[in-house]
């Protein structure tokens, strides 16, 4: 709630000074921050209008001083204007959005970069005469990362990973024949 009253004391080289409320009571402490930032300093007797708070001790304390006849500071907001937060919100909400979205796209690539190839064994350049009349059989097994017998489908694709693919714990006892308690008996 606003009060009125004057200003009874004023001290310009420490910018404080002391209100006579209208209403009488004890003078009320004001702060030349207080004051609107208008360029005018504040004078002895001049008429202001002010808002009481208390200070940590619980003394009355002027604040949001203004003088007879100006305006507000602060206009009032048109029906068509919008407040600035949500629009910051929404824009700071599809930035996130957009960033986790080229986080994920970057993510599948590197996880697919990652992957082991398919890796094609290496052909012999010198062929038998009677085996390059044939067509040379493509394998029908590719190295895709899978390592154990549990991972299989039959004895020859055991016996390929075995051959081909690196890491491959098929053959526990070393024999060369992988896989002998589920596919190659």
């Amino acid at each position: 709630m606003r009060a009125h009253g004057t200003l009874a004391e004023w001290n310009d080289d420490r910018g404080f000074g002391f209100i006579a409320a209208a209403q009488g009571g004890e003078k009320v402490f004001v702060h030349v921050s207080a004051f609107p930032r208008d360029g005018q300093r504040p004078r002895l007797g001049e008429l202001i209008s002010f808002e009481i708070e208390r200070d940590a001790n619980g003394k009355p304390r002027a604040t949001s001083v203004m003088r007879p006849g100006a305006q507000s500071t602060t206009r009032p907001r048109r029906h068509s204007e919008r407040p600035a937060r949500p629009a910051r919100f929404v824009s700071a909400i599809l930035s996130v959005l957009a960033i986790a979205a080229i986080g994920a796209y970057a993510y599948t690539q590197l996880d697919g970069a990652a992957q082991p190839q398919a890796v094609a064994p290496a052909t012999v350049a010198v062929q038998p005469a009677a085996a390059a009349a044939q067509p040379a059989a493509s394998p029908a097994f590719t190295c895709d990362g899978r390592t154990m017998c549990s991972q299989m489908n039959s004895c020859a694709e055991a016996k390929y990973f075995l051959q081909h693919c690196p890491h491959t714990a098929m053959d526990g006892n070393g024999d060369g024949v992988p896989c002998e308690q589920q596919w190659c008996d």
